[in-house]
């Protein structure tokens, strides 16, 4: 049975914008940098620092879509591609040294862990998305059959 109540539309609101939080954390800093010193600066690596954010606004969404029976498919596939790419690049960056500094960032080791997060962060936005069309979902009235 489908739950659309209160508790589900709750959860989701909370649930995307804490997944897109780390998403566009990095523009809205820079802005602020921008603006603020009149430099333009970047960090590419906020999204994976700002996990936190992410976990618990993933575990809310795939809480929320499992109750409304929308949008699972795009939730749980963006929860595994996160966790796994963030994990991956995390093991990666350990065994090759680059997390201890005592390996340089440059080659195939480094590109490698920055192409995991690069899909960590679109994981990041396919959670997002999903979010967005689960509120679409609970928001816009069901048709009459």
């Amino acid at each position: 049975m489908e739950k659309r109540g209160v508790l589900t539309k709750i959860l989701t609101i909370i649930g995307a914008f804490l997944v897109w939080f780390p998403v566009l954390a990095p523009f809205i800093f820079s802005v602020g940098a921008l603006l603020g010193d009149g430099i333009f600066r970047f960090d590419y690596l906020i999204p994976a620092e700002l996990f936190p954010f992410a976990f618990i606004g993933s575990g809310l969404l795939f809480w929320a879509s499992h109750r409304a029976r929308s949008q699972q498919k795009l939730i749980v596939s963006g929860i595994a591609l996160t966790a796994g790419s963030l994990v991956a690049g995390q093991l990666l960056a350990m065994v090759t040294g680059l997390a201890s500094g005592e390996t340089e960032p440059v080659g195939l080791p480094w590109i490698l862990v920055m192409g995991s997060i690069i899909v960590y962060i679109l994981g990041l936005v396919g959670i997002g998305v999903g979010g967005i069309f689960l509120l679409r979902d609970l928001f816009l009235p069901s048709p009459k059959s």
